[in-house]
C-alpha cells in the first residue's frame, strides 16, 4: 500500500475533528505572508461571465480537490470587487498563464487600474461550456460551475465542478515566487 492510500496517523475512518470550540493559536499574519511568498505557485487568471456581468482576478491560491467528480478550489479575498459577480454568476474559468503573460497577470491583479472591460482587451477570449471567458493562450483552462463558497478568515474558498477543459499549446508556466514572476 502506498502512503497516499493510508490514513494520517491517529485518524481512522474519516476526517479529524476537534472536541469543543478551541481557538486556534496562529502566527502573526506578516510572518505567515512572508513564509507563503517563498512558495512558488502557478499564476492563474480566474474569470466569470453571466447575467451579473464579467469579472476576473489574478490568483495563486488554486488547487485540485478531487478527480471524482473533478473539482477545484479557488481562494478570493472577500473584499475583492470580483466576489459578488462571481457568486451571482455561479461559474468561473480558471486559466493557467504561460511564461511571458506577466502583463495579463498584472492587468487582472488590478496593478494597472484597468476597468473590467479594459481587462478583457488583454489576450484573446473564447467560451466553453459555462459561458465564463476562457483565455485562448492559457496553458490549460478549467471551465467550472461553482458548487459552494465558504468564508474562511479574510477570504472565500470557492469549490467548483469542472465542466470542460481546454489544453493550450505546451510551454513553460508563469509562477510567482518571492514576490516576483518566474518561469518554469
Amino acid at each position: 500500500m502506498s502512503w497516499i492510500d493510508q490514513a494520517p496517523d491517529g485518524i481512522a475512518g474519516g476526517a479529524m475533528t476537534v472536541d469543543g470550540e478551541v481557538p486556534p493559536h496562529t502566527v502573526e499574519p506578516r510572518l505567515f505572508r512572508e513564509a507563503m511568498s517563498r512558495i512558488g505557485t502557478a499564476v492563474y487568471v480566474v474569470t466569470t461571465g453571466g447575467a451579473a456581468g464579467k469579472g476576473g482576478f489574478t490568483a495563486t491560491a488554486v488547487a485540485s480537490v478531487s478527480d471524482a467528480p473533478p473539482t477545484l478550489l479557488v481562494c478570493l479575498n472577500s473584499a475583492s470587487r470580483a466576489t459578488p459577480v462571481l457568486k451571482a454568476n455561479g461559474v468561473m474559468s480558471v486559466n493557467m498563464l504561460r511564461a511571458g503573460e506577466e502583463a495579463i497577470a498584472d492587468v487582472f491583479a488590478g496593478r494597472t487600474g484597468a476597468s473590467v472591460e479594459e481587462r478583457f482587451k488583454s489576450g484573446e477570449w473564447i467560451v466553453l461550456a459555462t459561458g465564463a471567458p476562457v483565455l485562448y493562450s492559457a496553458l490549460v483552462s478549467f471551465d467550472c460551475r461553482i458548487l459552494e463558497a465558504k468564508e474562511v478568515g479574510t477570504h472565500n474558498v470557492f469549490f467548483a465542478a469542472v465542466e470542460a477543459i481546454r489544453h493550450g499549446k505546451a510551454g513553460p508556466a508563469l509562477v510567482y515566487h518571492e514576490r516576483a514572476y518566474k518561469r518554469v
